[in-house]
């Protein structure tokens, strides 16, 4: 008799135990990485793999809890986004917000919550100290004004408003107010090509959605429009 022909007989009561344990254990494995990958479509957007608002949120308050004062609050609007759909068409269009998604990605590292938060609407939540905002939002603003290059050849130009908010300047860690006054700083630099950080004063601004522009209180960076 082969040695093959004689192998299961060599198959002891531990080896059964161990062979029969491994295969629900096996199932498992398998289930856990189909959830992992249920859970991680539920909070990541389709089209350009940033975090979807309700798990951006849960990411981005976690972060200032941590942080606080090193961070900013960034907003992110795409300008003249529905000229592109029209005269372009849609895939156009998604090809341009696949091309913000993984710059703001690149622009922001992997420690940061960046998300779309519908439309072509972002957020980005980061560690930035006050000493660098200036030339961290300048590059920024360099990278979202990059033409996008479709896969048939055709080259898009692309901008985009940016609005930016700190705990430091404005005496709260709370997102929403954060993000309400980096809205409405982006909406005072809209189309401009600059970026724009909220000031104290953008705190007591009233707004309707944060969209409120033209106020007093943002200083100013970027390229010239």
């Amino acid at each position: 008799m082969n040695s093959a022909a004689r192998l299961p007989g060599r198959i002891g009561p531990n080896a059964l135990l161990i062979t029969a344990a491994a295969v629900p254990l096996t199932g498992w494995a398998v289930h856990a990485v189909s959830l992992y990958k249920q859970i991680a479509a539920k909070e990541k957007d389709p089209l350009t793999g940033l975090l979807r608002r309700d798990a951006y949120t849960a990411r981005a308050r976690r972060l200032l809890a941590r942080h606080g004062d090193n961070l900013a609050v960034v907003m992110v609007d795409a300008d003249h986004f529905k000229q592109i759909n029209d005269t372009l068409g849609h895939a156009a269009g998604d090809a341009v917000l696949a091309a913000f998604g993984a710059r703001l990605t690149a622009w922001a590292g992997p420690r940061a919550a960046v998300g779309r938060l519908g439309g072509d609407e972002f957020a980005v939540v980061l560690e930035l100290a006050s000493d660098r905002r200036a030339q961290r939002l300048e590059q920024l603003v360099r990278m979202l004004h990059t033409p996008v290059v479709l896969d048939d050849g055709r080259t898009v130009d692309v901008a985009a408003s940016v609005g930016a908010a700190s705990p430091d300047v404005l005496g709260t860690r709370d997102l929403t107010a954060l993000q309400r006054a980096a809205d409405a700083a982006l909406y005072d630099g809209k189309h401009s090509g600059r970026a724009v950080l909220a000031t104290a004063e953008k705190a007591t601004v009233p707004s309707i959605n944060g969209r409120r522009a033209g106020r007093p209180g943002t200083a100013v960076w970027g390229r010239a429009a």
